[in-house]
Order: structure tokens, then sequence, then C-alpha cells
């Protein structure tokens, strides 16, 4: 929308025009912003291989809108997401500081990325890259251990050494059988990799 600037405003702006741009921003700007502090743009763009006469979006930030639109729109279809980028275009610049055309997300291209991450060899560096910049690993003291519990059922088989045990049913009315359960923070049951043993109803 252009709107014609009052005198004052002329003189302060050095100019008679002011465009104003509206765009329903919702939530991406936090997605993008927390795919690029987790690195995904630079991650993908080392390992997904560019060809020498590839112009536009790089792969990794082609990727990193089309997932801010599929966790914004709640659609993942390919279609979708290049009259998507026509209606963010301004705000998807400011946000990547890239160059957006609505053609780097065309069908086609979307597929050639998505042919790309299938590749095992390129998606387990992908994976290995993501994780060591997201997950850490501490070493605490083993002196106390918290773990939470929970009921579940279902037709297990139950084993003497096994994760899941016949205990306490929390239902109403209870199941034939109830298995408890117990996870320690390492996947193990009480934190020394033996399983809670529960009671038999």
């Amino acid at each position: 929308m252009r709107v014609q600037l009052a005198q004052q405003a002329q003189e302060i702006l050095g100019q008679s025009d002011l465009v104003i741009i509206t765009e329903r921003v919702d939530d991406v700007a936090l997605l993008i912003g927390q795919m690029i502090t987790m690195g995904l743009p630079e991650v993908l763009d080392r390992h997904i291989p560019r060809h020498w006469t590839q112009r536009g979006l790089s792969w990794g930030w082609t990727a990193v809108i089309w997932l801010a639109h599929i966790l914004t729109e709640g659609d993942h279809r390919k279609v979708a997401v290049e009259v998507y980028v026509k209606g963010m275009h301004h705000t998807l610049s400011c946000l990547t500081a890239q160059v957006i055309q609505p053609l780097d997300f065309s069908d086609d291209r979307l597929s050639h990325l998505l042919s790309h991450l299938s590749k095992p060899k390129y998606w387990h560096q992908i994976e290995r890259d993501l994780n060591e910049r997201s997950i850490e690993v501490h070493a605490l003291p083993p002196e106390v251990i918290r773990c939470d519990a929970t009921t579940v059922s279902g037709a297990h088989e139950v084993t003497a050494e096994g994760l899941l045990q016949f205990g306490h049913s929390k239902d109403d009315p209870p199941p034939d059988q109830s298995h408890a359960g117990v996870v320690g923070p390492l996947g193990d049951a009480a934190g020394d990799g033996r399983p809670v043993r529960g009671t038999r109803r």
C-alpha cells in the first residue's frame, strides 16, 4: 500500500511516499530462528551437493523455509509452498537475509531436495552433525537417580529381568493384566541396569 506523507513527515524522512507491506507472520520468525540456532541451513548445505548450474536458494535455506511452512500451516503438500512463499516474500527475505523467489519452491525443486534427503549417505552425515550441535551429555554423579514410573496395559511378555513387569493398575476398572515399568535417564530401569519389579494382581 502506498501512502502520501504529510509535509512534516516528508521533511523528516526525505521522501513523499511511504510503502506499507502487510504480511501474516504467525510463528514463522520463531521457527526459522530456532532452525538457524540449530545450524540447520549450514549443516544441510555442507552435506547436500549443489549442482554447478544450480541457481537460487541453497538446499539448506529451501529446507528451513519448507519446514517452517509445514509446521505453521500444518500442510505437508509440496504444491502449497510456492503460493505460501509468494504471500510471505518480504518477511522470509528479512528473516533469512536471502533472495527468495517463489520458483525456489516449485514441486520439482522440492522433490529434488527430498531425493537428496532420502539418501543414507547424506542423511547419516546430516543427522550426525545436527546431533553434535544439539545433544549434550553431562557427567552426573550417580548417588541419586530419579525415575519416572508409568503403567501400561497390553499383551506383553513378562520376563524375570525384563523392563515390563506385573504391577498395580490405576485404571478403573482394571484390565486383566497391568504392567509397570520404570525408566531411568539412560533407558535402564532403576538407573543401575535393573528393572523395578511390581507384583501381579
